[in-house]
């Protein structure tokens, strides 16, 4: 059961955008409800290649990835 806090998805989030915000396929980081606590969504353009190495977990905090797509202006 999850039970992290926002301030912990908060600092989790920052070290996910350390690590992988230079990636081009990422398109967004943000922090999501996972169960009673929080976690860093990491929103792709497209799937990750079979051998990316990308986190599950950062400092206990969940990550939960998803394609989304091209991120375009209205």
């Amino acid at each position: 059961m999850n039970h992290t806090t926002l301030d912990q998805a908060r600092a989790a989030k920052a070290k996910v955008l350390a690590a992988l915000g230079h990636d081009r396929s990422v398109v967004g980081v943000g922090i999501t409800r996972i169960g009673e606590g929080y976690g860093v969504k990491l929103n792709l353009e497209v799937p990750p290649a079979p051998e990316a190495s990308l986190p599950k977990e950062v400092d206990g905090v969940p990550v939960r990835v998803e394609v989304v797509g091209t991120i375009r202006k209205r």
